[in-house]
């Protein structure tokens, strides 16, 4: 199967939807066995190796996207997050995006940044002196990675720049790093270590800090989708979801959950596939501030023919190689179900499901409410938190949401009617 527009894919039984992914992803006896395994994918043994002081696990529901088209490619997204509607919205703007032709999505090479802090320098001459050593420090940086090396990535470039601080100047020396696949924090931080003591020897100052730099502009992604009007609602849902939008990129209040909701998609895939969901979230916040004011990370307008117009970009640091994409087993499934071949192409999806998600919230909102179609899921957790059976839950979530009275209370009364 290679086509991610799977009809009700939500009413099928769990074996239905392990074996659809299965058979889209190729998925072997052995990885079907772990996504079916209670324990989240880990047992506490590895647990214990992967963090301090380990008392157990900590699950989280893992679902799947469906209906992406992504650069002309079907995908299934997995998705790891606790709030309901993510996924079902994810998938709703993915199917209407998919109409006019999916995603567009493009993603920068993997450059990491890292930073040394410089002390105690006369910053002219020591400028002068780091730029007529940079060819000795690029070799010594290399000198730390055979990998990178040998496929031609590596440290590219060295600059500096001068910082005022309360407590003096400061010079910062920074080490542009093609990082291929991996995240490349360990190598950029392994590379900033490594040639401090020589540029404390160039410049006579004295080297502080030592570390990359998590607001990574250098790995820029970007999506693109139109949205059929008519799919949206006609041209008045259009124009007011653009008015939703300049709501968002005009009022911090507004923009913060605006954004919020597009890093629901983000952060769910990040999740699904190992990723250092801090990291993304700390760039992402901060480039939607780059403009001195904190906006909306997407944009809205509609073309000549008066189709919604959707577009997102954002730095995103990702990888497919190294890291917990390696360790967890369900992370290594998720990657195989994504299919993905280098990070680049992994940001790009990450970037997609985030437009595609924000797509959803801004329409739901433009439109019908937000609560309408959030609710009705809330409804199934409001009554699982009751103590409803499986076969209990669906009547208990008609009733309240026929009363329009969705609260644990209600569930719980409904429960003892029943």
């Amino acid at each position: 199967m290679s086509d991610s527009s799977i009809s009700k894919f939500f009413e099928k039984t769990r074996k239905e939807r392990l074996d659809i992914v299965a058979d889209f992803a190729n998925l072997s006896a052995e990885e079907l066995k772990i996504l079916q395994s209670n324990d989240g994918g880990i047992s506490f043994e590895k647990a214990d190796k992967m963090v301090e002081n380990a008392i157990g696990t900590f699950s989280l529901p893992l679902g799947v996207a469906t209906n992406f088209k992504i650069n002309g490619k079907d995908y299934l997204v997995p998705m790891v997050i606790e709030e309901p509607s993510v996924i079902a919205a994810a998938s709703k703007g993915a199917k209407i995006a998919r109409i006019r032709g999916g995603f567009e999505v493009a993603a920068d090479q993997s450059y990491s940044i890292g930073q040394i802090q410089l002390l105690d320098v006369d910053i002219k001459s020591a400028v002068k002196k780091i730029q007529e050593s940079k060819k000795e420090i690029l070799e010594l940086a290399n000198s730390k990675s055979n990998t990178l090396s040998k496929m031609d990535k590596g440290a590219k470039k060295v600059s500096c720049k001068e910082i005022d601080t309360p407590l003096g100047k400061m010079l910062i020396v920074e080490l542009l790093i093609d990082v291929g696949d991996a995240m490349g924090a360990n190598v950029t931080n392994t590379m900033c270590e490594a040639v401090s003591p020589l540029l404390e020897t160039i410049t006579g100052g004295r080297a502080l800090l030592r570390i990359l730099s998590n607001y990574s502009i250098s790995r820029i992604a970007k999506a693109k989708a139109v949205f059929d009007k008519e799919a949206v609602g006609g041209e008045e849902a259009v124009d007011d979801i653009i008015l939703a939008y300049q709501f968002a990129d005009n009022d911090v209040y507004r923009a913060v959950t605006h954004n919020k909701g597009i890093m629901n998609g983000i952060i769910a895939v990040a999740n699904a596939t190992g990723q250092d969901s801090r990291a993304i979230e700390a760039a992402a916040n901060a480039y939607a501030a780059s403009s001195g004011k904190y906006r909306s990370l997407s944009k809205w307008t509609k073309d000549h023919n008066g189709n919604l117009v959707g577009s997102l970009e954002l730095p995103l640091s990702v990888g497919i190689v190294g890291g917990i994409i390696n360790v967890h087993p369900i992370a290594k499934i998720c990657a195989k179900i994504l299919g993905v071949s280098s990070a680049s192409e992994l940001a790009g999806i990450m970037t997609a499901t985030g437009l595609a998600q924000n797509y959803s919230a801004i329409s739901a909102l433009a439109t019908e409410g937000i609560q309408k179609g959030h609710m009705r899921l809330h409804a199934r957790n409001l009554a699982s938190s009751a103590g409803a059976k499986p076969d209990q839950v669906d009547k208990i979530v008609k009733q309240m949401i026929e009363e329009k009275k969705i609260s644990l209370d209600r569930a719980k009364e409904l429960l003892d009617d029943i």
